[in-house]
Parts: C-alpha cells; sequence; structure tokens
C-alpha cells in the first residue's frame, strides 16, 4: 500500500512550506503549523518573523529569480515567545515545461547545536584566557619543532615565535638541543621534567623547569606536544647565594683562624719581651700584632662590600691624593715582605668624582695582591711593585705593577670571580671581586695584564665624572656602612 505524499509532507521533522512568487505560504506540514499557526493567505516574513516587510535577505525570493536552490541561517518566533534557530534551504519546483511554480522552503532547528556551538565559544575563551595568564611558558610544538601557539607570556619574553624551531626561539640556536624533552615525549609519549637554561628577546638568561605533555587525536597518535616552562632564576638565584654564603664562611673562618694564631704569637712576643725586658721581641711582637688586625680589619672591609651593594658616597677627589695616601698605606706592608714600593704618579693628575673609601679600598687591594704574588714567587729577584698614576682626556688612570709570579691563562680568566684565590689557604677569593665590583659601580673597568714567571699588570680606568644622578638615599633603609675599623 502506498503511503500518499502529504503523509510524508506532514512527517518530516522540520518545517517545510511551499510558497508562490508572493512568498505567500500555499502549504505548510503539520509540524510547521503546530509552532507558528495558521497559514492561510499569510505571508512567510508575517507567520516567521511576525514582520510587515519581506526581510533583506530571503532564500525563497533567491531560488524564483535564478532557480537554484539557496541556504541561509534564521532566527525565528514560535506561537508560544520562544525562538528557535532554523538552517533554511530554499529549493525551486518545477512544472512540466520546467516553469517555477512554486518554492518548497525547509527549515530545520538548529537551536540545540547553536547552543552547543555558543557554549563551545564560552568554554574556548575560557581556555584562552588560562592559556593566556598561566604565570608560565607555555608553546604546542608539531613533530618539526615548529612552535604553532604559544601563550601570552612566551610572546611577551621571547617575541613572535609562530612557525619557528623552538631551539631557535628559546636558545638562539641553529640546530635542536642534544636532549630534547618534547622530541622524548614524541618518541614515548612519557611525559619529561627537565631544567633549562634560556635566553629571551632582550638577552636575558633564565633558569626554567620543563614539562612536557603529549597531545592525541581520537586515534591515540600524537599530534603535537605541549612544553610548559617555569622561570625558576630566582630561586637558583638564592640557592646560588646561600652557597656561597657557605663558601664565605668557610674562606673567612679558614682565614681568620690564621690571623688570629698570629695576632696570638705577636701578643706572645709583647707579653714575654716585657717579663725578660727585651725591648726588641716587644716590637718585633707589637709589629706582628699590627700587621694582623690590618689583615682583619682589611677582610672585614671586603666580606661587608661583599654582604650589600653599597652605594657610592660620591665626594671629589684628588687623584694624586688618593695615590698618595694608598702607597702610604701599602709600604710597610711591602716592607716586611721585602718587596720593593715605587711610584710614578703625574703631578697634573686633577680631581675625580668618586667614594674615597671604596677607591682607596680597590687601590690597597690591588698593591696587596701584587705584594703577595712577588712573597711567592720562588725566584732570588729583586721584586718590586710598581704605582702609576695617569690623567686621560675622559678619566683618569691608575696601574699597579710587579714582577712576582704571574697568572697563566685560567687564573686570569677566574682572578675577578669570587671566592678564587690563587694564594691557597692565605687568601679568601674576595679581594680582586670587590675590587671589581667597586670599579663597575664607579662605572670604571679593571682589566688585567700577567703572564707566568713575568708579573703581573692591574690597570684601573675610573671616569673624572659619576657616571649617573644617585636617587636620594632613604634615611630609613639599614645601608650597611663599610669602615676603616
Amino acid at each position: 500500500m502506498e503511503t500518499p505524499y502529504h503523509s510524508y509532507f506532514d512527517a518530516m521533522p522540520c518545517y517545510l512550506t511551499v510558497q508562490d512568487r508572493d512568498l505567500r505560504i500555499i502549504d505548510a506540514n503539520e509540524r510547521f503549523r503546530r509552532d507558528f499557526g495558521r497559514i492561510e493567505g499569510r505571508f512567510c516574513y508575517q507567520v516567521y518573523k511576525r514582520r510587515s516587510e519581506m526581510c533583506e535577505v530571503c532564500p525563497v525570493e533567491q531560488a524564483f529569480r535564478d532557480g537554484r536552490s539557496h541556504r541561509n541561517e534564521e532566527r525565528v518566533k514560535c506561537l508560544d515567545g520562544r525562538e528557535v534557530s532554523v538552517l533554511v534551504e530554499a529549493t525551486p519546483i518545477r512544472d512540466a515545461d520546467g516553469r517555477i511554480t512554486a518554492v518548497i522552503e525547509m527549515s530545520t532547528d538548529v537551536t540545540e547545536m547553536k547552543l552547543l556551538q555558543r557554549q563551545l565559544r564560552r568554554s574556548q575563551r575560557r581556555y584562552h584566557v588560562l592559556f593566556d595568564e598561566v604565570p608560565c611558558y607555555i608553546s604546542i610544538q608539531d613533530p618539526g619543532l615548529h612552535i604553532i601557539e604559544a601563550n601570552h607570556a612566551f610572546w611577551q619574553d621571547f617575541g613572535d615565535c609562530l612557525g619557528r624551531k623552538c631551539y631557535d626561539v628559546y636558545k638562539h640556536r641553529s640546530e635542536p638541543c642534544i636532549a630534547c624533552p618534547v622530541q622524548e615525549t614524541f618518541e614515548d609519549g612519557e611525559p619529561r621534567n627537565r631544567e633549562e637554561v634560556v635566553t629571551s628577546l632582550d638577552g636575558t638568561q633564565m633558569n626554567v623547569l620543563v614539562t612536557t605533555a603529549a597531545i592525541r587525536n581520537r586515534r591515540g597518535s600524537i599530534t603535537h606536544v605541549m612544553e610548559m616552562s617555569a622561570d625558576i632564576t630566582q630561586i637558583r638565584e638564592l640557592e646560588d647565594r646561600l652557597t656561597k654564603l657557605g663558601l664565605l664562611v668557610g674562606s673567612v673562618s679558614h682565614g681568620l683562624k690564621g690571623l688570629l694564631n698570629g695576632l696570638a704569637g705577636g701578643m706572645y712576643l709583647v707579653d714575654s719581651g716585657f717579663k725578660k725586658d727585651k725591648p726588641d721581641r716587644v716590637r718585633k711582637g707589637w709589629d706582628t700584632v699590627k700587621r694582623n688586625v690590618a689583615r682583619i680589619q682589611s677582610m672585614v672591609s671586603d666580606i661587608l662590600y661583599y654582604a650589600k651593594d653599597r652605594v657610592p658616597i660620591w665626594e671629589p677627589l684628588s687623584a694624586i691624593a688618593v695615590a698618595e695616601e694608598v702607597y702610604g698605606l701599602s709600604e710597610s706592608r711591602a716592607k716586611e715582605q721585602n718587596v720593593g714600593l715605587e711610584k710614578t704618579f703625574d703631578p697634573a693628575a686633577g680631581e675625580f668624582e668618586a667614594d674615597p673609601q671604596a677607591v682607596r679600598a680597590l687601590l690597597v687591594n690591588l698593591v696587596e695582591n701584587s705584594v703577595d704574588a712577588c712573597r711567592m714567587d720562588g725566584k732570588d729577584t729583586d721584586h718590586r711593585v710598581h704605582m702609576r698614576l695617569k690623567g686621560f682626556p675622559d678619566h683618569v688612570q691608575f696601574e699597579v705593577e710587579d714582577n712576582g709570579i704571574g697568572m697563566d691563562q685560567e687564573t686570569r680568566d677566574k682572578a675577578f670571580s669570587l671566592f678564587f684565590s690563587s694564594k691557597g689557604s692565605s687568601g679568601t677569593g674576595l679581594g680582586l671581586f670587590i675590587s671589581n665590583r667597586i670599579a663597575r659601580a664607579h662605572g670604571g673597568t679593571i682589566e688585567l695584564e700577567s703572564e707566568p714567571g713575568v708579573g703581573t699588570r692591574f690597570i684601573v680606568q675610573l671616569p673624572w665624572k659619576r657616571p649617573f644622578k644617585e636617587e636620594p638615599e632613604d634615611p630609613d633603609s639599614p645601608i650597611m656602612e663599610v669602615t676603616d675599623g
């Protein structure tokens, strides 16, 4: 038994209407009549949208005009006031001669799909907000290690990265890293955790903790890998400072132990000299006491400079007066070690702006280093340390030159490093490090020239004027002062 045409028409799970050239509805299925009411003599825009005139874009009118099917997406209003999203398709109906006599319009309810799409868009927006605001660097990489997506923090610190290789962006390399956590995750799908050092767009190096995770498709194949990198630079800097603090305590303790032993020996000579009425022994012991006290003062001064970045207290200084003062402070120490201390000071050198206490400590450290280099030299040589002062158009130059033991390439490279000392147990590794820090704080430099068995020359260049204006010091700020003791 054949089902009548109209039974199919009414059973369709969508809204069906047949319209004439005036857009008047001449037939509709049961579903349409139920949700939109009577149709007799009414135009589609009156029924669908409660409008008094034709829609600006009408697929039915377009189908009548060009004889082709047309699609559109619309929102219509039912009898009960519900708004429904529909996907409209208008198709011409032709007679036996091929003339268009009507257009059938099929409108499928896609409200639920639209709702899901809106929910998906909201979820995607929330995901992107979360993706961008996470306080670490996130990148998505393809099997070729190209970055295809990155969060805001990544863009901010590493710049335009899309399409570039991760090792180019992160490390400015031209080839992949030897051990790449992203490649390893691509190979076995397992997450990786690793610490790396990366370089940002402005050249800043950072320690980062890298974590990788595989991104799979519906078949379970790995298509991409997400790399998350947390900046742990401050943690590593704190660990480094704590490590250096431990080294400082050990180094200083060992150095002070030797100086205190020397101090005790001098006190013994003074005490025994008084008891036995031997002035020469008293004098020798007292010289030993003074020498060790001076060294303890110097060591404590270096420790205080290391413990806090001291803001220079700028004053106009006479270059030759500073050089003469350092010469006077160092002369007795050089004489004790049988080292000749010489000077060549340019009397025309004028005034420069500097922290007098800091510059004095810088130069004394260099002279003492040169005296020690002569003391450690095993050759039977007339050892000498020569201090020089020269004035140049843009800077004042101090030189300290010796003919002591000298330094090889490795020692020269490490000379200004913290806790590095070539003096064995008698050095703290602070003197040259502090001297270099003082020079840089004044906008100056220290150059080092040295050859093993020949000697060493330190060249200190300081500008005549301070390099920048200091902000007024906070009177409540606990600045650790360095004194001469």
